[in-house]
């Protein structure tokens, strides 16, 4: 790849004049000097068009009739000319200096298919709110079974790969960035950037806050078309996620004025219950926890490949309970190894054949041996090994 090569960001645009001036500014203020900007208007009927005209010159923009976010997304990659890809909410911004992190982060590796970093919720007005929570370093598994945990704000496709797996889902309303990544991540590795790229404006019109039972069930049907599962973890952390919202609405709605105290406290009861089930699902559901602890069942998914695969990570000391302690360890649910786990660091090499198909590889790793560390402490995982990486050689 050149020094610089050309990067095209798409902005779909429709009736937000309000914040396009905003989002127009993050995206020519970046001191990345190859960068070609497209926005793709609706046929907007506010003041977008005047605003977009103050930037006569510095941008393209195309206002035509289209059928919906992804089709003006598709439509404007279509017409770019970037080696590199984005696309960028009307009502949404980029950070400085987040193009050329992820110029670097892809010349650095040329097989990722995207990158992406950390990122910021801000209110109507722009102002941080917090860091987006959710964003991990990449773990297909998760972003397959669990949870699109990747602000789109702050993703860049290289075009080649977004080509080689098609572009959005025109059919897609909410979760057409989550489909795209996961159709993306079980070809390519996907790099994370650790690094505030992009905002998410976040107020009760936007549409990342509308659609209720709609929107989950479009989440649910992209969960069960990648991962095969018909309940996958993420099908109840969306499913709490939503209902929580309308149980609580039609409990203020349908209760009498005179049990209002007893309204909010069955609220607040309900809010309490599904982000305690949450925050379970997120820490529990993989087997392999935030700090590194592996319980007796982990999976894992990795893009396709053959060769050796490599697994490493620490097998403390903790006593009688975790001597002797055998890793068994499954490809696509066929066993491929079975292997002691030392003292201390462990590194296990294991040759692997070709599979049958060309598709993610999952792997499930069982430990026969587990401590429950905080028995009387209140942390009452099952704790087998540290586990640090798992990857193709």
């Amino acid at each position: 790849m050149e020094q610089y090569p050309l990067v095209t960001i798409v902005t779909p645009s429709f009736n937000q004049g309000r914040f396009i001036r905003a989002t127009i500014e993050s995206v020519l203020s970046q001191d990345y000097p190859r960068i070609e900007y497209i926005v793709m208007d609706g046929g907007s009927t506010d003041e977008t068009a005047s605003v977009v005209n103050g930037f006569k010159g510095r941008l393209q923009w195309i206002s035509e009739k289209d059928r919906g976010q992804s089709h003006a997304i598709n439509k404007g990659f279509a017409m770019a000319n970037g080696q590199i890809v984005s696309w960028l909410n009307s009502d949404d911004i980029i950070l400085p200096g987040s193009v050329s992190h992820a110029v670097r982060t892809l010349q650095k590796n040329p097989e990722a298919g995207a990158v992406y970093g950390e990122g910021y919720q801000i209110d109507i007005d722009g102002n941080v709110k917090s860091r987006f929570p959710p964003t991990v370093p990449f773990n297909l598994w998760k972003l397959v079974y669990l949870s699109d945990y990747i602000l789109q704000q702050t993703v860049y496709f290289r075009k080649q790969a977004l080509e080689a797996v098609g572009y959005l889902d025109e059919s897609l309303h909410w979760g057409m960035d989550w489909d795209i990544l996961i159709r993306l991540g079980k070809r390519f590795p996907l790099e994370y950037i650790p690094e505030y790229m992009g905002c998410l404006r976040e107020y009760e019109a936007a549409k990342t806050f509308s659609g209720g039972g709609k929107r989950f069930q479009e989440l649910a049907r992209i969960m069960r078309q990648h991962g095969g599962r018909r309940y996958p973890p993420g099908y109840a952390l969306y499913g709490l996620d939503t209902y929580s919202k309308i149980w609580c609405d039609w409990i203020a709605r349908y209760s009498p004025r005179m049990l209002n105290g007893v309204s909010s406290r069955a609220q607040g009861f309900v809010s309490l219950l599904c982000r305690y089930l949450m925050e379970r699902t997120i820490r529990e559901a993989q087997g392999w926890y935030s700090d590194g602890w592996a319980g007796t069942k982990v999976q894992y998914m990795l893009p396709p490949g053959s060769g050796r695969l490599r697994i490493q990570g620490v097998q403390p000391d903790l006593g009688l309970r975790v001597h002797d302690q055998k890793l068994r360890i499954e490809r696509n649910g066929v066993l491929i190894e079975r292997a002691p786990l030392p003292i201390g660091e462990f590194e296990l090499t294991i040759q692997c054949p070709p599979a049958a198909a060309s598709a993610a590889e999952t792997l499930t790793l069982k430990a026969s041996r587990f401590l429950v560390a905080g028995k009387f402490g209140g942390d009452l995982r099952r704790l087998a090994y540290v586990l640090k990486k798992v990857e193709w050689i």
